[in-house]
């Protein structure tokens, strides 16, 4: 795995760069993100895909989320009523996936089996830096152990992929919680999840 520290707050370009390539040779790269480290790939780069599967030794069914670069590029990947656009409107970018009835533009192996997808476009320049330079949304799962913990750690988060992903982008340790999930799938919101993002407007 290459590694790569970059300021939190002016990120080196250059290693940001190489990140890019690698999403576009169809590797994985660990990164930061407004809440915890994500694993990441080329949305529509099957290999890739299988591999983070892999990794995540997760099923089939998983429901991997992907980020977006902004509000606009959401309505390619999927149907956003009205009330879905006014809602995402106001809380993103932010700590939040929402799911969303899918468009025939993502890959169906990020379909669930009610035909949604997971969607964010999280509180980070540099994430949204990577999304916007390669042109497609990337995956976004977080880093786990084998007991389903999330890591924080940047050392530790290397030491455990080391052999399984391409490339890391490092800022630190992230102490964050993983996002909030909202289902604006149907005509009531509903919250999946409460994590980082404040739900309160949901109940």
């Amino acid at each position: 795995m290459e590694y790569f520290e970059l300021h939190p707050e002016t990120p080196q370009t250059r290693y940001i760069n190489k990140a890019v390539e690698v999403l576009k040779q169809g590797g994985i790269i660990i990164y930061p993100t407004d809440t915890v480290y994500g694993i990441g790939c080329d949305i529509y780069n099957r290999e890739a895909l299988e591999r983070i599967f892999s990794i995540k030794n997760d099923g089939s069914n998983k429901l991997f989320s992907f980020i977006c670069a902004d509000l606009k590029d959401i309505a390619r990947y999927a149907k956003v009523s009205d009330y879905a656009y006014r809602t995402m409107r106001h809380l993103l970018p932010g700590p939040y996936t929402f799911i969303l009835p899918a468009a025939r533009e993502v890959p169906k192996k990020l379909w669930s089996k009610r035909k949604t997808v997971g969607i964010r476009v999280p509180d980070n320049n540099l994430t949204l830096k990577l999304v916007g330079m390669l042109g497609n949304p990337i995956i976004s799962t977080s880093t786990t152990n084998r007991k389903g913990e999330v890591l924080h750690d940047p050392f530790e988060i290397r030491n455990i992929f080391n052999a399984h992903v391409d490339l890391m982008l490092s800022s630190g340790n992230l102490l964050g919680t993983p996002s909030s999930v909202i289902d604006l799938s149907e005509d009531e919101p509903e919250v999946i999840r409460e994590g980082a993002g404040d739900v309160s407007i949901f109940v």
